[in-house]
């Protein structure tokens, strides 16, 4: 059972009864949590209050079910250098663009899904990529203009794969390309019909500030 102790020999159960020593353990696993952040004190407070009122382990075990056990290791951070590419906690997140005689955008920071759709009719839009996270490593993004276009900016250090097909119109494919070895792929179909679609390689914020610390330290070197 998570973060719960088990008695030399016998397989804990959720019947088994809680001993006080039962207890000062989970009770410091959550002490431990509130340390880390995890719980507030109003929740750690709360969460003590039922550790020491449970009886059994069946009644331990759901209030740390939700937390790591002791010693476990954190999700793995990014090696050094390397973008940090994961959905980001708080920011906003698009599925889709319309734009009917209108515009819209995506942009800054945003968390991109597996998949994203755009459908422009006498109108457009603009989807840049280039501070986004992704929530896969590879995300589909389905593009329909009709008399109507789209401007899809993606960072150059991410892998691109440009499929759509256009009719009186444009699907430009040049930004076509792999990425550096770990990016995620975004790739882009659909039509483009008396419309266009134009997709561009940019440096992201992260990439120019990367090349003025590069440039600074030769500078200084």
């Amino acid at each position: 059972m998570t973060n719960l102790p088990e008695r030399a020999g016998t397989p804990a159960t959720p019947e088994m009864r809680a001993g006080d020593a039962d207890r000062e353990r989970v009770a410091q696993v959550l002490r431990d949590a509130a340390g880390d952040g995890r719980l507030t004190l109003t929740e750690l407070d709360e969460r003590l209050d039922a550790v020491y009122a449970a009886k059994t382990y069946g009644e331990l075990e759901p209030i740390t079910r939700d937390l790591p056990a002791p010693g476990a290791s954190p999700p793995a951070a990014p090696a050094s250098g390397t973008p940090d590419w994961r959905p980001l906690e708080g920011a906003p997140s698009w599925k889709s663009g319309v734009g009917i005689m209108s515009g819209f955008r995506r942009a800054g920071v945003w968390n991109v899904p597996r998949r994203f759709r755009a459908f422009a009719f006498w109108g457009g839009g603009k989807i840049d990529l280039r501070e986004a996270r992704f929530d896969e490593r590879e995300t589909t993004i389905r593009a329909l203009a009709i008399m109507g276009g789209f401007e899809i900016i993606v960072p150059d250090d991410i892998t691109v794969h440009v499929k759509g097909l256009g009719i009186m119109g444009g699907f430009d494919q040049r930004a076509s390309g792999p990425g550096v070895p770990g990016a995620p792929t975004v790739v882009v179909k659909g039509l483009a019909f008396w419309g266009g679609v134009g997709v561009k390689r940019r440096k992201s914020s992260r990439q120019k500030k990367k090349r003025d610390k590069e440039l600074k330290q030769a500078d200084n070197d």
